[in-house]
Formats: C-alpha cells, structure tokens, sequence
C-alpha cells in the first residue's frame, strides 16, 4: 500500500536545480520535520537502501523501515538515534551504524546528521547524509582478524605465547604499583609424545584442543590460560594466596583426568596432566615465576613417574 504523502508538509522544500544535484550525490540524503516524518528522500538513498522516495516520504523514521541497529545491535530508531539527538539538542551527530536494505542484508553506513532551522532560528527538522561504509568495515574487520590472529594459537583457539607474555608482565606491573596478588600455573600434558606416535598427530592435536577446553572450563572467568607451546600450556590467576592457587591446580587436573579423546581407530584415550604452580614474590621478575611453575611442574611430573615406577 502506497504511503500518504501530507497535503501541506511541514519543512523545506527543494527547488528543481538543487534536487538534480543532491540526486547526482554517490551519498544518500533525506530530510526529516521534527516528528521525523520523511520530507525527501533523494536518489543515494534509493541506491544504498533500495527503497524509492514514493515508499518512504510522509513515512516515520521510527517506524523502523531500515532497523538501523550500531555495533552492540542497539535498534536506533527506538533507542539512541542519532537523528533525534540532533532535532532535541540542535547539534551536529555522526555514527557509524548497519541500515537494513530493502532486500534484507545489512549495510554498513557512517551517518552525518545536523539540524534545519527556521527563520527564527528554531529547529525544524533535520537533515541526514549517510554514505556506504563498507570498504572502511572490511578493511577494520581484516585488521581486527590480523590482530586477534597475533594473539591466538591456531589449533586450540586460545590465547598464544606472546599474548601470556604480555598478560604476564601486566599482571607484573599492577603487582608492583597495587601490590595486587597473582601467580601462574605451568600445565604439561601427560605421555604427548606417545599419543603422537602410538595414534597419529591429528589425534595429538585433538588432545591439545580437548585439553584446551578443559582448562578454560576449570578456571576463573577472570583467569587467563593459553598454549604456551608444544604440549604446554600456562594459566595467569589473578587475586589468589597458595590454597586458591593450589585448588585451583587441583581442579585443572581432576577436570583433565576425565577428558578423553577419539583415535582413529576409535579407542579412547584418557588424558592427564602435570601441573606446577607458583606466586609472585617480591623482587622476582615475571620470567622468574614462570621458570619456578616450570621447574615445579617438572618436579610433580618426575615424582608421579617415580611412584609409577615403583608400584
């Protein structure tokens, strides 16, 4: 059903010469009355939208037509529009948000609003040009990509050496300026080389990516536990004296001791895992209480391969 253009809009009109230009722009413009009822909606618009200015004119930009929603999927319209805030403080306001095309996909746009005033200096409306935004949003999303790739290992999807590192020293600098309490755990997957020779890398792989999701599952949200390379893996707990710390090395290993992985002839393979654990202590660098929860970890794992030996 067409839309009800009104009789008598209230706003400005655009004469014949300044509207072949405004529809020559690569940008989408329209302008709105204070209502925000749509008074004209130019051929930019029609080309980033799809929608024609006979669908939308004398139609409310909070009737939602496009569902502008920003980054967080905030819907604009209803909540935090950017051309209301213009109409209600006079001011000028941009953003960067998704309309959704006539045919449902979403556009990326950087929105510029500002507001017409009267002759008595008083707002009227407001007009918005808006401009596709896409190239600038994959460009953004390729860096984020790279970044997080930086960061990340490959296999297990958590966090790698050098992300821990840097959390690492973090952790360091919050300890010497707020004396803030943290420490490390230094996790060692059990008998790794033998799962890789007995059943294949794959299967080794799939153990690391198990125990991955093991560990995560084990700590704190606020913990922090990625691949630290081959078959360890290091956590950085925040806020803990040696019996959390200890508990939570505890849990780590109970939870690694039920998980098991699929070969490839379908035997299951039970995993476990070393642990060593240690606290910052003053006058110790970062790299220092890495290499005691190294050396402790090493330390659990010959002790259990001694007992092993002996039973």
């Amino acid at each position: 059903m067409k839309p009800e253009v009104p009789e008598n809009p209230t706003g400005p009109t655009v004469p014949g010469f300044y509207k072949d230009i405004l529809d020559h722009m690569s940008d989408g413009v329209y302008f709105v009355d204070r209502d925000r009822r749509i008074l004209y909606w130019n051929e930019g618009a029609y080309r980033l939208t799809g929608y024609r200015a006979e669908e939308l004119l004398g139609r409310f930009c909070q009737d939602d037509i496009l569902c502008h929603i920003d980054t967080a999927g905030t819907r604009l319209c209803h909540e935090g529009c950017p051309l209301a805030a213009s109409i209600a403080d006079g001011g000028l306001h941009e953003a960067n948000v998704f309309l959704r095309h006539k045919e449902g996909r979403r556009v990326p746009v950087n929105v510029r609003i500002q507001p017409m005033l009267g002759s008595d200096g008083a707002v009227i409306g407001a007009i918005e040009i808006f401009s596709d935004n896409s190239a600038q949003y994959e460009a953004q999303r390729k860096t984020d990509a790279m970044n997080r790739l930086a960061f990340l290992d490959h296999l297990t999807q958590l966090p790698n050496r050098r992300f821990l590192e840097m959390s690492a020293h973090t952790a360091f600098n919050e300890y010497q300026v707020h004396h803030d309490p943290f420490g490390v755990l230094m996790i060692d997957l059990d008998r790794f080389k033998t799962i890789n020779d007995s059943f294949g890398h794959s299967c080794g792989d799939r153990a690391l990516q198990q125990l991955g999701q093991s560990l995560l599952a084990s700590l704190r949200p606020t913990d922090i536990v990625g691949r630290w390379g081959g078959d360890e893996f290091l956590a950085i707990v925040r806020n803990v004296n040696q019996e959390v710390l200890n508990g939570l090395a505890k849990r780590c290993a109970v939870l690694a001791s039920r998980t098991s992985v699929l070969s490839n002839d379908e035997r299951m393979i039970s995993l476990s895992i070393s642990v060593g654990g240690a606290l910052m202590q003053p006058g110790e660098t970062a790299e220092q209480l890495i290499e005691r929860a190294d050396e402790q970890m090493f330390q659990n794992k010959r002790n259990r391969t001694d007992v092993a030996a002996q039973s």
